[in-house]
């Protein structure tokens, strides 16, 4: 009985760190993005998070949404520095996210002006 119930805890537990792993670690694509930088910002309730957003055209279609983890400390720094200003930035995207890690699946991991 006892390993039937040491079993019941362990698996789930085991399974949620592999699909933990599974989303923090493995990335589903990697790119480069270009455009006006238009939004950085520390939102949430609960779990804050860095989000923004780029303007790639002149529609509201051509906005790239991301986020940025809070260990990215320098990438943080140089998107406030950088607003309003044409950048590139090199991203992450993973199959899915957890809230607190950010609202979307775009994770910016470096930032240069354009």
């Amino acid at each position: 009985m006892k390993k039937i119930i040491l079993l019941g805890v362990t698996l789930p537990i085991l399974l949620i760190a592999l699909y933990y792993a599974f989303i923090y670690y493995v990335p589903y694509s990697e790119g480069i993005r270009s455009g006006e930088l238009i939004k950085i910002s520390n939102k949430g309730v609960i779990a804050k998070t860095w989000e923004g957003e780029i303007s790639q055209g002149v529609s509201e279609a051509q906005i790239f949404s991301f986020s940025v983890l809070d260990k990215d400390k320098k990438v943080i720094e140089e998107l406030k520095k950088y607003q309003g200003k044409q950048v590139k930035l090199t991203y992450v995207e993973r199959y899915s996210t957890f809230f607190w890690l950010g609202d979307t699946k775009y994770f910016i991991t470096k930032v240069s002006l354009d």
